[in-house]
């Protein structure tokens, strides 16, 4: 139970950038600021692997609809990494409170990710790039931030994850009718450029 919220808390940062959630595990923990990190993650290899693809994601996260495609392909790999963190953390392979932490770890990240790429859908629809910039930013932060407070805070650090994925639930939903017009608009474009690539495709007589 005492590793709960830590485990809580690094499923919802999973949930929007697992590779800073790791990368900050190891280097927390290799660095000695805390003993709360298992050894796996402080392993050079993960740290270089982690460093990378972080960087990756800090690249593409913040360039419109390549994010949402990036969103797409981790709808997996997120959920994953997050129970994978939470197994962890919770340490006693094969026991019950690891998977219990596994559990709790990969369905806080699912959550947390459904909430940032349905967000991202809604931010695309802006005709302007900044405004994926400055999220992406605000997500990064964010993750760093909550990420440092929970290995001395862990507590707190829960409560205003839970928080804050409550609140983009709620404004996710707000955002539904716009993400839903977005999409239709584009299904549409679409049906419309077939036609004219069919007919340009037909031999004159």
């Amino acid at each position: 139970m005492s590793v709960l919220p830590l485990v809580f808390t690094s499923g919802w940062a999973s949930g929007i950038n697992a590779y800073a959630v790791v990368l900050l595990f190891g280097i927390f923990g290799a660095t000695g600021l805390t003993d709360e990190v298992p050894a796996s993650l402080q392993r050079t290899d993960v740290l270089i692997i982690a460093g990378v693809l972080f960087l990756c994601e800090a690249v593409a996260d913040k360039i419109p609809y390549v994010d949402s495609i990036w969103d797409t392909v981790h709808t997996v790999l997120r959920p994953v990494a997050g129970a994978v963190v939470a197994a962890l953390l919770a340490g006693e392979s094969g026991s019950l409170p690891e998977l219990a932490a596994a559990a709790i770890g990969g369905s806080t990240a699912l959550m947390s990710h459904l909430v940032k790429a349905g967000t991202r859908m809604a931010v695309n629809t802006s005709p302007e790039p900044f405004s994926n910039i400055a999220v992406s930013m605000a997500e990064d932060l964010g993750v760093a931030g909550i990420i440092t407070f929970a290995l001395f805070h862990p507590l707190a650090a829960a409560l205003i994850a839970g928080t804050l994925l409550l609140l983009g639930i709620v404004v996710l939903a707000f955002l539904a009718t716009k993400i839903r017009r977005f999409l239709q608009r584009r299904a549409q474009r679409r049906q419309e450029k077939r036609p004219a690539g069919a007919e340009a495709s037909r031999a004159p007589w």
